[in-house]
């Protein structure tokens, strides 16, 4: 029993280290619709530290997160919140965010296409990117704590 308890934290600790580093280098950029019906580049945003988050409107954690990255975003005004979402449905998305709404643009990639260029494989899913356009932190899922991961890792390249 305790080689099976060694051997699942080790696999854990593997997966946890292995999705830090997903997405390193340059940022694949990508253009999408925003729910205002803009086109939204993430190129356009190169010399600012951009927060990239993939989440859908039946996702839990994501549920949890968006007041968080909406604080992220109203606290550092040299940040900009990307909330990527992937519902296939806009009326599901819509309806979430009339409940809850956000300061930051949300985007819709319905057809899952930067949640591919960026190798999403979970959601929440979110992506820190640096002025250069380098993708440089790869954040997978949400629990309690993650806002100071969050928090710091924001802090640390707005000083950047």
């Amino acid at each position: 029993m305790k080689n099976l308890f060694v051997t699942l934290a080790a696999a854990f600790l593997a997966v946890s280290v292995n999705a830090a580093d997903v997405a390193k280098g340059p940022a694949p950029d990508f253009t999408l619709k925003s729910t205002a019906g803009q086109n939204v580049k993430l190129s356009d945003f190169k010399g600012k530290v951009v927060l990239i988050n993939m989440w859908a409107s039946w996702c839990g954690p994501c549920r949890q997160e968006m007041p968080i990255l909406d604080k992220l975003a109203k606290d550092n005004k040299d940040l900009v919140v990307l909330g990527v979402n992937q519902d296939e449905e806009a009326s599901e998305r819509d309806a979430f965010l009339k409940d809850n709404p956000v300061s930051f643009q949300v985007l819709d990639d319905s057809k899952h296409t930067v949640a591919g260029l960026l190798k999403s494989k979970t959601q929440p899913s979110s992506f820190f990117v640096d002025r250069a356009g380098n993708l440089v932190h790869t954040h997978e899922g949400f629990k309690a704590g993650d806002d100071a991961v969050y928090a710091a890792t924001v802090k640390e390249l707005l000083a950047k």
